[in-house]
């Protein structure tokens, strides 16, 4: 068996968010047509933005460890975002639809956490010092939208949940 190293182990996990990330821009937009809450499309439309930038920070990556950008299929964020899609079919028109948006999206923002941590650790070790500058430039970012869901759900959207479909 030929032993694999931390540096493939990097370049393999940097093409399943790069992945995760194209597939994450394609979602987004659904997610902002399909919220009710005024604040809510906007928390998609500004996370559209920076996931653009994410992405562009990523293929700096590739370019750092001289590897062409490409994706490699994220089966998890494919999970995620299949959830997301049947609570936009499941709860159209109903007021606990922005409620289960929030909580699609926190589960994306979790896999991104996790994952642009572990790149930045890795980063690291591996001496890509420029890499974790923007691998830190964007954990910081997906931490940031996470709390900002966080306080929308609990300010407002998870009371008017709540209530009965009028």
């Amino acid at each position: 068996m030929v032993q694999k190293t931390l540096d493939e182990l990097f370049h393999d996990t940097l093409k399943d968010i790069y992945y995760a990330e194209r597939q994450i821009l394609k979602a987004l937009p659904k997610m902002a047509r399909g919220a009710s809450d005024p604040k809510l499309k906007a928390a998609f439309e500004k996370h559209k933005e920076q996931t653009e930038v994410h992405v562009d920070r990523l293929q700096q990556v590739f370019e750092m460890i001289g590897k062409r950008a490409q994706g490699k299929t994220c089966e998890a964020i494919q999970g995620i975002i299949a959830e997301g899609e049947e609570i936009l079919d499941e709860f159209k028109g109903m007021p606990a639809l922005d409620a289960g948006l929030i909580s699609s999206a926190q589960a994306v923002e979790h896999y991104e956490i996790a994952r642009y941590g572990t790149l930045k650790a890795w980063a690291a070790r591996l001496g890509h010092k420029d890499a974790v500058k923007l691998l830190d430039a964007t954990l910081k970012e997906e931490a940031a939208t996470d709390e900002d869901l966080t306080a929308l759900a609990e300010s407002a959207v998870n009371a008017a949940a709540q209530k009965k479909a009028a």
